[in-house]
């Protein structure tokens, strides 16, 4: 299940897009998403450190995309945000020594199904969320 700090990230990113033109204080974002200041700030800290946004600190400061919204996978946002997208333990990245994985009968179902969700996941952009131009495109 995907957890409200994911889903809360990838309202953060489209926001962002959304509103883009400089630096977009965290309060504006928390306002216009509903979302704690205080639950966000812990959220995006993890996001700049991840890559994902810059942000700048002062008069004029807030947060803005590193990238264009189109070249942001909502796949990416999820896996810093919530980890694994992996279905079961034994397909997480660095856990490939389970003893019965040469003769598992689920595991071939498992990898089917955990490379549907990643290519879903990952297919989709993060430009194809946004409901209307940024505004420096207006």
């Amino acid at each position: 299940m995907i957890s409200t700090r994911g889903r809360y990230a990838i309202r953060v990113m489209i926001d962002l897009a959304e509103n883009s033109g400089g630096c977009i204080p965290l309060k504006d974002i928390a306002a216009r998403q509903q979302i704690s200041k205080k639950y966000l700030e812990i959220i995006v800290k993890d996001m700049v450190a991840g890559g994902l946004i810059v942000g700048s600190s002062g008069k004029g400061g807030g947060y803005r995309l590193c990238r264009k919204p189109e070249e942001y996978s909502v796949g990416e946002i999820l896996e810093l945000t919530e980890g694994t997208l992996s279905s079961v333990a034994c397909l997480s990245a660095g856990q490939n020594d389970c003893p019965r994985r040469d003769v598992c009968q689920t595991l071939p179902m498992w990898t089917e199904y955990d490379k549907m969700v990643k290519d879903f996941f990952y297919g989709k952009k993060l430009s194809e969320l946004c409901t209307h131009a940024p505004e420096d495109a207006k």
